[in-house]
C-alpha cells in the first residue's frame, strides 16, 4: 500500500492526512489491508504466511472495534456501515 493511499485513509476517517493514530483510521487501514490480503490468498492458498498475518490483523481489527463500541456506538456503526463490514 503506497503513502498516497494511507493519507487518503487518514483524511477520509481521522481527523487530517497525518492523523494515523486514531482509532477510526487505524480499523480502515487494517480494514483495507486485510482486503488486499484476503485477494493475494484467493490466488496463493498455500501461503500460510500470509494466512496467519492476515488472522492477526483480523484479531486486532476485532478489538479496536469492540473498544469503539464500547467508546461511542454511533459513530461505531456510521464507521462499520462505511467500511462494509459484516458485524
Amino acid at each position: 500500500m503506497s503513502n498516497i493511499d494511507k493519507e487518503k485513509i487518514f483524511k477520509k476517517y481521522g481527523s487530517n492526512a497525518n492523523d494515523s493514530g486514531s482509532a477510526y483510521s487505524q480499523v480502515a487501514l487494517f480494514s483495507s489491508r486485510i482486503k488486499h490480503l484476503t485477494d493475494h490468498l484467493k490466488n496463493n492458498h498455500k501461503d500460510y504466511g500470509t494466512q496467519k498475518s492476515l488472522q492477526v490483523m483480523v484479531g486486532k481489527r476485532r478489538k479496536l472495534l469492540d473498544y469503539l463500541m464500547n467508546k461511542d456506538i454511533i459513530k461505531y456503526r456510521e464507521l462499520v456501515k462505511d467500511l462494509g463490514l459484516r458485524r
